[in-house]
This record gives C-alpha cells, structure tokens and sequence, in this order.
C-alpha cells in the first residue's frame, strides 16, 4: 500500500512506527502517544469531533479506533469528556495529529493524554484508504508497533490476535463493586454495568434519577433487594453471544414487574433473551451521523453509534417485540419494543444526541413506563420533549 507518511509537527525526532492488518497489508507512519506495541480489531469512526469520549468509551475496549476526520487532537482533552476513568480503545490510528491545541478549556494535549494512560497510537497513514479497505474486506485485527518494525512478524501477531467474534470482554470493563452515582427524587434506577459510558448515568441524573450501578455478574435478587423501579441494562464491548450468564439474568429481569431498558450491548442481550438472534457485522456502525428513523413519530434522527453486532430482522416475532426504529443506510435494527413485558431498547445511542432531532426522549419514555407501571412521577431533564413509545 501506498505510503505518505508526515511526521506530526514539532517531534524531534519522530519515532517509527506501523500498522500491520491481518491480511497482510502494512502500513508506515510515525509513533504518537506512548511507543510501544498493542493490536486488537481496527475500525473506524466517522466522528468529525468527540475523540476523547471515543477513546473512553468501553464499548470500544480492545478495539485499535481509527478516524476518517485527518486532523485529530487540535482541541485537546479536558476531565469533562471522559466516558470512562481511562481510554479504553486498544490504540488511535489518524492521518494527521496535532500536538498543539487550542481550546481554553481543555487540561492537555492528547499526545499527553495518551502518554498519561499509557496508550499507543500511530499518524501519518493514508486512513481514508484503509477505510475503503475494510469496507471491502471487512473488520480485521492489526497490530501498531514503534518497537517492532518487521513486516512480517508485525502480520504474524495480527493473525494472532483474539477475534471478537465469540469474545466477552465486559467484564473487563465492569465496575468492581456496587457504588451509588446519585440522589434524586424520582425513580429509583439499577443499573447493570457493562460498559456503562458516564453521559448515561448523567441523563438519568438530569432526570432526578436516584442511580445505583451493579457489577455486570450481579444476581438478579441482589439488585430486586434495592427495590429499584426499573433495569437498565447498558452497552459495553464484545460478543454478547458469548455472555449467557448475562442473558439468562435478562431473562429473569423481564419475569419481575419491572420496566426495562438496554443501550447497545443491552439492546443486543434483551433481544438475545426474546429469542431473536444477533449476528456479528461486516463492518459495523462507528460514528456520529447514522441517520434512524422513528417508526412511532416518523422522525428521523442522526445518531451516535458504536457497535459490531446487530439484531436479525429476519427474526424478530412479532408476539415478542416491534420495530421501533431502524438504520436508513442498511435498515439494521435500532430499536424495540417488547410485548411480553415493559421494555424498549435501541442499539444507538441517545445520550450523545448529535443531530438537530436528538434521541433523549428515549430516556423520558422509560421513566414514562415506569410512571406508568411503578406510580413514580415523571421529572424530565430541561428543554426535552417526552415521546411516548
């Protein structure tokens, strides 16, 4: 593959680096962030803004995340944009990285961001490219390394790697403990930590929400004893495929009278749990401009999204759930509402909101159905609007 690697400004001197793909193709460019060497499934994000939160996202822990954007790092980092207390992609691939920033606001760069964390990374490399590459050819591992430098030994770890397909990671990424993240006066939230990102908890403590997260591997009658009012089941990373011990407490949680609610990854486990079926993607859906309509209202939203597996339409039963909203690029499943108990899920997510009709009603329709089902009144955050669904 073609190479025109530019050092980022003002390094003396730059350090080496490369990325090599699983099938064989390597790439040469320049050592950003922490030198040293990591690999996991590349993919790629469309984000033109947000790298903080996508390198702290769980959801993306042991992924190497490359962005489509050329020019990342201009506006720094800041502690309000963290998703999570640490990155946790695997590494960063960008075209052009700036060490420099300007933002009044922010606390560092992300060159001393991703040296503080120990994170790895690599500039210089034609991204667009190896993004139609793996449009054509699928998600694949790959390796960045500044300390190994020969092709083939590079490709040989590649081929290597852990696939993702068949790999639960959340409980790498699972709080160690059960911990309170707010008072409020309205519902009474239990939170099954997967992955949670940090702008989840905060949309339901915007709500008035009293939140409590619970370790993913938690029982079922461990949480039921902190007499919550609804579950919420968040995103996090891996196949959930591989989590039965996960499906199985959907299960049970959907037998409770209980008015449930899953972000990704739980959007996926809640479905796995109807009996739908989940299936790994070619590619994936990483970015903030997936466009999703709303079957209810019509709507069409544009979305933040992170995810490489999906729901089955081809599935999905009608006495169990209904489509709710899907994708107007490639009509995957978005969302769902379930018939056999109180539940909705989508597989974006609505606590990012990119776009001009954003997606946080979702939150208001849950403590709706909560309102609904518990008696507990509903707060809505400040200048939302409650959809019904």
């Amino acid at each position: 593959m073609m190479n025109t690697a530019q050092p980022p400004s003002h390094v003396t001197p730059p350090q080496a680096c490369k990325l090599a793909l699983a099938d064989g193709t390597v790439v040469s460019g320049f050592a950003i962030g922490h030198q040293g060497e990591t690999g996991g499934e590349l993919c790629f994000n469309t984000s033109m803004t947000g790298y903080q939160e996508i390198l702290t996202d769980p959801s993306y822990h042991g992924q190497l995340m490359m962005m489509t954007y050329p020019h990342i790092g201009n506006y720094g980092t800041m502690e309000a944009d963290m998703e999570a207390a640490r990155p946790m992609v695997a590494g960063l691939v960008v075209r052009a990285f700036s060490l420099r920033y300007s933002n009044a606001n922010a606390d560092a760069s992300l060159d001393t961001f991703m040296k503080r964390y120990g994170l790895v990374g690599i500039t210089g490399v034609d991204t667009r490219r190896l993004v139609r590459h793996i449009r054509a050819s699928g998600v694949m591992n790959a390796v960045v390394s500044s300390i190994d430098l020969e092709d083939d030994s590079l490709v040989e770890k590649a081929r290597n790697w852990p696939s993702m397909d068949g790999l639960e990671l959340a409980s790498r990424v699972t709080a160690e403990t059960a911990y309170d993240y707010c008072s409020g006066d309205a519902a009474r939230i239990a939170v099954f930590d997967f992955g949670v990102k940090l702008n989840i908890l905060r949309s339901f403590k915007a709500r008035g929400c009293t939140v409590r997260v619970f370790p993913a591997a938690t029982p079922l009658d461990v949480v039921l004893a902190w007499e919550p009012d609804g579950l919420f089941f968040s995103n996090g990373p891996g196949d959930p495929r591989a989590m039965p011990d996960a499906i199985e407490t959907v299960c049970a949680a959907m037998k409770t009278d209980r008015p449930l609610f899953g972000i990704c990854l739980g959007h996926q486990l809640m479905a796995l749990a109807q009996g739908l079926q989940v299936y790994k993607m070619f590619v994936g859906h990483r970015g903030a401009n997936h466009p999703v309509k709303n079957l209810v209202t019509g709507h069409v939203e544009v979305t933040t999204q992170n995810h490489g597996f999906a729901v089955n339409p081809d599935s999905i039963d009608d006495a169990a759930a209904t489509l709710t909203h899907f994708n107007l690029n490639d009509h995957t499943v978005e969302g769902l509402r379930f018939n056999t108990f109180t539940g909705l899920s989508v597989q974006y997510h609505p606590e990012a909101s990119p776009g001009p009709h954003d997606s946080h009603y979702l939150f208001d329709a849950f403590l709706g159905d909560i309102a609904e089902h518990r008696g507990v009144p509903v707060r809505r955050a400040p200048a939302r609007t409650f959809v019904a669904l």
